[in-house]
């Protein structure tokens, strides 16, 4: 009873420490980040990465198990700058200190006392059968390199001494002991950025590689398709975004030609022909943070609604949805998954142009629910489509010029996003963008937020700007000497 009590002592003192010390706080931080990627099957090994969105894999320069920095345990130096994979070429002969044991028995009592220090790598048996029933135990040459490196008194109590140490126990290792990120470490120009991260959809692999790295995109499609559980297709970014459907070019680099996926996004699956929609695993997070914000009892216009990462989740919050995409195999698989995530009913769908849509088929329903007394919802507009959305901000600026203006209490509320370019301030790039495009300034009290997404490229953010929809943008009246093409939004 008093060793049961002791230690519940002991756990509370412990939880009362890490609430008071920031350092501790700050590990506990950095311990939830983390999250553990499961390599093959048939490997034993974990990775530790970590994980910037849902399927999106990002390699950590320090490794779990490996001391990359022991020539010892590196690859071989000849693979450097092979563009096709030959498993032939990873084959090495090192030496490493090791324990000879006369039998198992002397294995239990000393494992606690040597298991940090053992050699651990990809599909290697650190303890193994030698000359019939003994057994070897081998050290990961970076930690111990002498008797003197062990816990040489425990051993001694367990009636394991010195004449049991060897220092050259002779191992070969083999492509197989090394994992995909070691192997492209050594295989990529060492002067140069290698493979920092790709993205993981279903069973494909989706590279985006710079040009440096193109001439080995052969050899890293080939070790990822091998090395990753579950892949079947490696496919490579083969040029930017710049079709009306928003969708890539992509280059087949190995694997099969099958592109239909099924995946999961924050616990809602979603299925899709990855060649023929958008879908970006990066955004995840980014999603999630919007249907948070929407409650049962909402509206949301989805105006450029992809697949829907945000529809289907809303959908399933009791919120009530109008989504639109222009590409035809985007509202394709925005039905289907509607319907596989047993949504239909909450969800209206539309493939037409965006502002087609919110001039002919949300106007209506906006103005019934804004002038509806016993609607307590907020409406909501989500333009995600950053290359081009601010253009179509214009619609709104007076929407409703047409109707006497009347009062409203909610505030409809527009979520869009935009490209930041430049070195400038991104959050006054992005607030410049949507007053240009929208005609005039935000009013006051209109802008609620502006929020940086990711980091596309250099000098190259996605924002999304959040602002209130108040009555001197929707009833504003419109400048007939603006230009053409600003009232068309293609400016």
């Amino acid at each position: 009873v008093k060793s049961k009590k002791i230690k519940k002592m002991g756990k509370h003192s412990m939880k009362k420490a890490k609430q008071q010390d920031p350092k501790l706080q700050a590990l506990a931080k950095r311990k939830k980040e983390m999250k553990v990627f499961k390599l093959p099957s048939d490997m034993s090994v974990k990775i530790k990465i970590r994980i910037t969105s849902h399927f999106t894999v990002k390699f950590r320069s320090k490794h779990n198990f490996i001391d990359m920095t022991s020539e010892i345990l590196h690859p071989p130096h000849l693979i450097r700058g092979i563009t096709h994979l030959d498993k032939s070429l990873f084959t090495k002969q090192i030496k490493v200190p090791a324990l000879i044991l006369e039998n198992q028995s002397k294995m239990n009592g000393i494992m606690p006392h040597i298991k940090k220090k053992l050699l651990k790598m990809a599909n290697l048996k650190a303890i193994r059968e030698y000359e019939g029933s003994k057994r070897s135990v081998l050290f990961n040459p970076c930690i111990v390199t002498s008797w003197n490196d062990l816990p040489t008194t425990q051993l001694e109590s367990k009636g394991v001494n010195s004449d049991a140490f060897i220092e050259d126990f002779e191992l070969e290792l083999t492509y197989d002991n090394w994992r995909a990120d070691e192997l492209l470490k050594f295989i990529l120009p060492e002067d140069k950025e290698g493979l920092s991260s790709f993205s993981r959809v279903g069973h494909i692999i989706h590279l985006n590689l710079k040009e440096h790295l193109l001439p080995y995109k052969k050899v890293i499609a080939e070790i990822l398709l091998d090395k990753m559980s579950g892949i079947r297709t490696v496919v490579n970014k083969s040029q930017t975004i710049d079709n009306v459907y928003r969708n890539f070019s992509m280059e087949l680099l190995i694997g099969d030609a099958e592109y239909e996926v099924t995946t999961k996004e924050n616990g809602i699956e979603f299925a899709f022909d990855f060649s023929k929609v958008y879908w970006n695993p990066r955004l995840s997070s980014e999603h999630d943070r919007i249907v948070k914000i929407l409650n049962k009892g909402d509206v949301l216009y989805d105006v450029f609604a992809g697949v829907g990462p945000f529809a289907i989740p809303a959908g399933k919050k009791g919120v009530e949805v109008y989504t639109n995409d222009l590409n035809p195999d985007s509202y394709k698989w925005l039905r289907l998954n509607a319907i596989k995530n047993k949504v239909q009913d909450k969800i209206q769908t539309f493939n037409k142009d965006g502002r087609e849509f919110i001039l002919n088929d949300v106007k209506s329903n906006f103005l019934e629910k804004l002038k509806n007394p016993q609607f307590n919802g907020v409406m909501h507009f989500v333009m995600n489509l950053p290359a081009m959305a601010v253009e179509f901000l214009d619609v709104f600026h007076g929407f409703l010029s047409s109707e006497s203006q009347f009062p409203f209490t909610k505030l409809p509320v527009v979520h869009v996003y935009c490209f930041a370019k430049g070195t400038g301030n991104k959050d006054e790039i992005a607030l410049n963008l949507v007053n240009h495009h929208l005609g005039m300034p935000l009013p006051k009290n209109s802008l609620i937020q502006i929020n940086f997404v990711r980091n596309v490229a250099p000098n190259k953010d996605m924002m999304r700007v959040d602002f209130y929809l108040t009555p001197e943008i929707l009833f504003a009246k419109s400048d007939s000497n603006e230009p053409p093409l600003k009232k068309n939004g293609h400016n």
